[in-house]
């Protein structure tokens, strides 16, 4: 009988220890979440921004003049 009382100990303490460590990860993922949502919106501005600028460079496109198909 005792060695059912053991081996149930072992499983509670395995499954406590996958809830943790399943409760870290979570927490992570949702830390990561944050950190790709914040650069998404830096990177989202910044493209704004370039992209309201006119290079002296580039066409109405954004292709320089001589890189366009159909030109030479």
């Amino acid at each position: 009988m005792t060695w059912i009382f053991l081996a149930a100990g072992l499983v509670l303490a395995g499954l406590v220890v996958l809830g943790v460590t399943g409760a870290r990860a979570a927490a992570a993922a949702r830390a990561l979440s944050r950190e790709v949502a914040a650069a998404k919106s830096r990177l989202e501005s910044e493209m704004g921004r370039l992209t309201s600028q006119e290079d002296e460079t580039t066409g109405l496109g954004g292709v320089p003049s001589g890189l366009k198909t159909g030109t030479r």
